[in-house]
């Protein structure tokens, strides 16, 4: 009756196997690997404790398996789970009042770590004591003794959250437990009684526990050691920002379709532009690398760190707008709808655009006009009248659904919202939007999702614009002649081999953007500060290009970049300009849309319109000048030769003779008529 009541007493909990111990085990880190299985990154997951992966017996230093056995279990080769010399020598201390040793073994210990309830604070009478013999007694009977110093190496604290020989050789050393030398094996050691005991009493027991004469040298070890927290030395940190991403649960390892190589490369290219910007002119940067045939990323950089004031924001994946560069959808549209061609003549002069909300007047980014242009300098140089001028042939909404369709998903609004000023990149997009959309033009106009983890499916790419307009416009924007007029022919964006690319500005100068492909390649690159605040001095060749020419000539280092050759239903001719002054060249068109001459249209051919005012203007009179001073003029264009002008049912005279009028207060309709009488224009205006 006696011994059951013992037995029941002293009873340990049940405790588990080695295997079931080491399959348990869950490392609060996630890792992130490349395409061929090089680690990239890491991502703290759990933040309860650190810990690394399980890490077997034979890859930790033999010196730290002997220097921790000397130190918490010296007999730990010979006794079967309990030290009872120990435990002996431990209860003559209390008998004759003296601090008794420390007596557990690494069984016992290893019992407390598999049942806490077993070291619970306050769990130190004989009756606690038992029940820890009892388990140390039951482990060293189902476990082996290599079993048994491997668990207790991974699962004892070593210092503050650092949990097991992993994270404490890297947190503390930076080192791999295989790599960890004799006094750092001995600092361990001498964490274990009490791991955060200040550096001082750390170095004390290290040099106690070496049996040495001259410990000079442990006050400094054991500072820098426990100094503040340093890094896992060993992580790359190459992909912060997609291993925030991706990893979700501790003890994930996925591989990506990122190259090593391809990342450092872009990571590089960044931080030596952002480092030669300077913090004053631009903080952050995010760069994409795409493989064409497969859909691949093989770099994603959210950003480098820096100067940025928010390096966690993933410039890569977050909504900006897009200035300039939805400008090659447009003119794709428009040459597959057979509205314009490369060789068509835009007019790149002031225009004034009635709006919902008021006059919308497009301006050229160097506020300076060109006059009559074709379309492909217009494209290539970035011009943003023409660029208006062709939305208006496209209109606002089959774009907008065009834009959707090519993976810009930010497009949440229909074509009213955005207004022309889509045309100019007013709508906000992704860099990974970015990338996948000019994508789609290398693959001849089709589209897919881009592939980020190795697992990731591989859709079939759909059909989005015409391979003969998609190719058209990559030749267009690979003119280096055609850019020349906006961009000269020695900027950032010229490379020895073929490249079709485009940048971007968006309003303000928050953002600049490149983005760009070769047949095997696109690379897209942003520039800009993510807090929203504009970049000082930083033009579209002078912020992102850098980098993405930096890029783009590593990833061709090898095979340059060739150019695509035409598809079918695409031809060339000869094209001469008039008016424009550009020169004859060979031109490419949709089959059976081409012509030999281009001439910008005779003011006679034109259609009859009033020029200004334009309508939905508001003048205010100024009262400090007298009325009969303060007067509007009067413009027509086009062929109105006939034509006459009424303002509110008066007739003002001949269109031809450009009158000046008074309007008094109110408003006011300005019509254009015929011969007949008819009304070919007509503007509303107000005067205050």
């Amino acid at each position: 009756m006696l011994f059951g009541i013992a037995d029941w007493l002293t009873r340990p909990p049940p405790l588990p196997g080695y295997a079931q111990v080491r399959n348990a085990w869950r490392p609060s880190e996630a890792w992130l690997y490349d395409r061929n299985g090089v680690l990239l990154d890491s991502s703290r997951v759990d933040f309860a404790t650190r810990r690394l992966a399980w890490t077997p017996l034979d890859r930790i230093a033999p010196v730290v398996r002997t220097t921790i056995v000397d130190s918490e279990d010296r007999r730990f080769a010979q006794h079967n789970g309990v030290d009872w010399l120990a435990l002996a020598a431990s209860a003559r201390d209390r008998v004759a009042g003296k601090r008794p040793r420390g007596a557990s073994t690494l069984a016992m210990q290893l019992a407390g770590f598999l049942a806490p309830d077993l070291a619970r604070p306050g769990a130190r009478g004989w009756l606690d004591k038992l029940r820890q013999i009892r388990a140390a007694r039951a482990l060293a009977g189902d476990w082996s003794r290599d079993q048994i110093l491997e668990a207790y190496l991974n699962l004892a604290g070593f210092r503050g959250e650092a949990q097991g020989i992993g994270a404490a050789a890297l947190g503390l050393f930076g080192k791999t437990p295989a790599t960890v030398t004799r006094d750092d094996a001995l600092l361990l050691a001498a964490l274990l009684p009490n791991p955060q005991a200040p550096a001082e009493a750390v170095a004390r027991r290290a040099c106690a526990l070496a049996h040495e004469g001259n410990c000079a040298r442990f006050p400094a070890l054991a500072a820098s050691a426990l100094g503040p927290a340093r890094s896992l030395a060993l992580d790359p940190g190459l992909a912060p920002h997609l291993a925030d991403r991706l990893l979700k649960r501790p003890g994930m390892r996925v591989t990506t379709t990122l190259d090593i190589a391809v990342q450092r490369v872009a990571v590089a290219a960044l931080r030596r532009q952002l480092l030669g910007l300077g913090a004053t002119r631009a903080r952050d940067g995010a760069v994409i690398v795409v493989d064409n045939a497969s859909g691949d990323v093989l770099a994603y950089v959210g950003g480098v760190g820096g100067n940025s004031s928010a390096p966690s924001v993933d410039a890569a994946n977050a909504y900006r707008q897009a200035g300039s560069t939805l400008k090659p959808f447009l003119y794709a549209e428009a040459i597959e709808k057979g509205y314009l061609t490369p060789a068509s003549i835009l007019d790149d002069t002031p225009v004034e655009l009635d709006t919902a909300s008021g006059l919308y007047v497009p301006q050229n980014y160097d506020r300076a006009f060109k006059g009559p242009v074709s379309a492909r300098a217009a494209l290539a140089g970035s011009l943003n009248v023409p660029a208006v001028r062709t939305l208006l042939l496209v209109g606002v909404d089959p774009f907008r659904d065009r834009l959707w369709d090519t993976g810009y998903r930010g497009l949440v609004e229909d074509g009213s919202y955005y207004g022309f000023s889509l045309a100019l990149g007013s709508a906000e997009v992704t860099l990974a939007e970015q990338a996948a959309a000019y994508r789609s033009l290398a693959l001849g106009g089709r589209w897919a999702p881009l592939r980020l983890a190795a697992d990731d499916p591989r859709p079939a790419p759909r059909a989005v614009t015409t391979r003969a307009a998609a190719w058209i416009v990559g030749d267009m924007m690979a003119d280096p002649v055609a850019r020349a007029g906006t961009f000269g022919l020695d900027s950032a964006l010229r490379l020895p081999f073929w490249a079709a690319v485009k940048t971007g500005t968006s309003k303000a100068m928050r953002d600049n953007w490149c983005v760009g492909f070769t047949d095997r390649f696109t690379v897209a690159v942003w520039v800009g500060n993510v807090e929203g605040d504009a970049m000082r001095a930083v033009s579209g060749t002078s912020g992102a290009a850098p980098v993405w020419r930096d890029v783009m000539l590593a990833l061709n280092a090898r095979r340059a970049g060739a150019p695509p050759p035409p598809p079918p239903r695409v031809e060339a001719r000869r094209v001469t300009f008039a008016g424009t002054g550009e020169q004859p060249r060979r031109e490419w068109f949709l089959a059976g849309t081409s012509f030999a001459r281009a001439d910008v249209a005779p003011a006679e051919a034109r259609r009859p319109r009033i020029a200004a005012p334009v309508s939905g203007s508001v003048y205010a009179l100024d009262p400090d000048i007298p009325r009969d001073r303060q007067r509007l003029a009067v413009s027509v264009t086009g062929a109105a030769g006939t034509h006459r002008l009424r303002l509110d049912m008066r007739d003002l005279g001949a269109a031809t003779t450009a009158p000046v009028i008074f309007p008094p207060p109110g408003r006011h309709q300005l019509a254009l008529v015929d011969l007949a009488g008819r009304t070919v224009d007509r503007v509303i205006f107000t005067v205050r």
